[in-house]
């Protein structure tokens, strides 16, 4: 099952990729790419999500990036180049080019830039090259903050599910998901195969470790927006000896997730891959025909708007229990949204002057999460 596997994102967390006095580990780095260098021998399609900038930069500067965000930007513009050019050596001891990417939320938000980096990175793949991708941490602060993604976790699941990957593992530094915390609990048990990310599963998660932004709270995260791409997922300890080996070599080691639904490309991205601009309230009207009936959203039954938005953008849909259900594109803005909310389709065009469309959201445009 996993060996089938031809397309392949890694991602390496920041702890994984530095030993315990916060430096960079040689070791590690070397080991994987090692691993991945053999796969790639295999004919197998691999991208690198890398975490670690800001740490090794911060390391290198000697600074606390915990009291600023410019500190952790001028700490990720310094140790980027560290890390890419660990990288870059490494895979060219075994003839194996690489690519830097680096990527902002607006990459993925924007639908245009979204599509020319998909081209570009399956370009990159279908000429050998090994992309190696991280986010541009030095550019805007709101990269350290959250918006479409707040973590390479989560990166690196849009990652895999946009460029169509078979599996995303997760290399960090815990064996995988577990019934209760292991630090807490010592007869903690490993659960080998999840079949689906459940609330009860997210219960499981702790917060985020020391010197990291992710967590298993974001793995999962991460996870379930693989699973629901119809891709399978693993959380793996990447301070086990030859731990990428063993996977291909079909050991239980970490934590499998199964892959559930398969949502088309356009769906993943008002799902998982852009920017939530605002909040769209409906009725339970609404929200029965948009869940069971799986129809259109109407102005009629939308009880309340926030956020500035403009047509064309994407917004999550709650119910009156402010529970979020549903994210869709929308047809009008959210100045248009706040006149015309709990009219019907026939009283818009009196009350804007005009008439765009008799949907707020076509069914096409709309994601049930």
């Amino acid at each position: 099952m996993i060996n089938d596997a031809n397309r392949i994102v890694f991602k390496f967390g920041t702890n994984i990729l530095r030993n315990e006095e916060g430096e960079i580990s040689l070791t590690h780095m070397y080991s994987f790419i090692e691993d991945i260098a053999s796969l790639r021998k295999k004919g197998k399609e691999v991208l690198v999500v890398t975490s670690g900038a800001v740490g090794i930069g911060a390391k290198k500067l000697k600074v606390d990036t915990s009291t600023s965000n410019v500190l952790k930007q001028a700490a990720a513009s310094v140790g980027q180049q560290i890390l890419m050019r660990i990288w870059q050596d490494g895979f060219e001891k075994y003839g194996i080019s690489v690519a830097q990417i680096l990527v902002t939320e607006d990459d993925f938000s924007n639908r245009k830039k979204y599509l020319s980096l998909r081209n570009t990175l399956s370009k990159l793949l279908e000429l050998g090259i090994v992309p190696i991708i991280n986010q541009n941490d030095a550019v805007l602060p709101s990269e350290l903050v959250h918006v479409c993604f707040s973590d390479n976790d989560k990166l690196s699941a849009i990652v895999a599910s946009k460029l169509d990957a078979d599996l995303l593992v997760m290399v960090s530094d815990i064996d995988g998901l577990f019934d209760k915390n292991p630090k807490e609990y010592p007869d903690a048990k490993k659960i080998d195969v999840v079949e689906k990310v459940t609330a009860k599963i997210e219960k499981l998660a702790s917060g985020a470790s020391l010197g990291g932004r992710g967590g298993m709270i974001t793995k999962l995260s991460a996870a379930k927006v693989v699973n629901l791409s119809g891709l399978y997922a693993m959380i793996v300890n990447g301070k086990k000896p030859r731990i990428i080996k063993r996977i291909f070599e079909e050991e239980n080691v970490g934590t499998l997730f199964l892959p559930n639904k398969i949502l088309s490309h356009k769906k993943r991205w008002i799902a998982y891959a852009t920017n939530i601009m605002g909040e769209i309230t409906v009725n339970a009207g609404a929200k029965s025909a948009i869940i069971d009936k799986q129809k259109s959203l109407l102005a009629v039954g939308i009880v309340d708007v926030k956020g500035d938005f403009k047509a064309g953008e994407i917004v999550s849909i709650f119910d009156e229990n402010h529970e979020e259900f549903a994210r869709a594109m929308v047809n009008y803005s959210s100045d248009e949204c706040k006149k015309i909310m709990g009219a019907h389709s026939h009283e818009i065009e009196n009350i804007l002057g005009y008439k765009g469309d008799d949907d707020v959201v076509v069914k096409d445009n709309l994601v049930i999460l």
